[in-house]
């Protein structure tokens, strides 16, 4: 089926097609909330698209957790394809285990780690008392 698909594509595009894996935007005015969708490479980012592969909310809810969900059988199906992920869909598939970590990934986790214990140590050294003199 996969082979299929690919044959009919490329017989209907001329033998150009890219298919890539992007967020696309939801109209929604000040939220933010991304479809994961297959679209053509010469689309705009919010045009139309062949299928939604998932969506992506990136405001933390109640529990501060930023909602992700895939529909993982049809990735497949579109990598098989041919499909192409743009880098933030690559780091969102790395983070659920589907890809190897994207390397960017690793080093904003670095940085806020040394961010976080750099802030740390200066409020630690700031909340000490001074010993008063007697």
């Amino acid at each position: 089926m996969v082979q299929l698909t690919s044959q009919l594509l490329n017989k209907y595009h001329k033998g150009h097609v890219v298919i890539r894996m992007a967020l696309a935007g939801h109209k929604e005015a000040n939220r933010p909330f991304y479809r994961i969708v297959a679209a053509f490479n010469k689309r705009a980012r919010d045009g139309k698209y062949i299928e939604q592969l998932g969506t992506y909310d990136p405001l933390p809810n109640i529990h501060n957790e930023k909602l992700v969900s895939f529909n993982f059988d049809r990735i497949k199906h579109w990598i098989g394809c041919g499909a192409h992920t743009t880098k933030p869909v690559a780091k969102l598939l790395g983070l659920a285990g589907f890809f190897p970590l994207h390397p960017m990934t690793i080093t904003e986790a670095e940085r806020c780690r040394a961010r976080m214990e750099h802030e740390a140590a200066t409020d630690t050294k700031t909340e000490q008392p001074e010993p008063a003199e007697a």
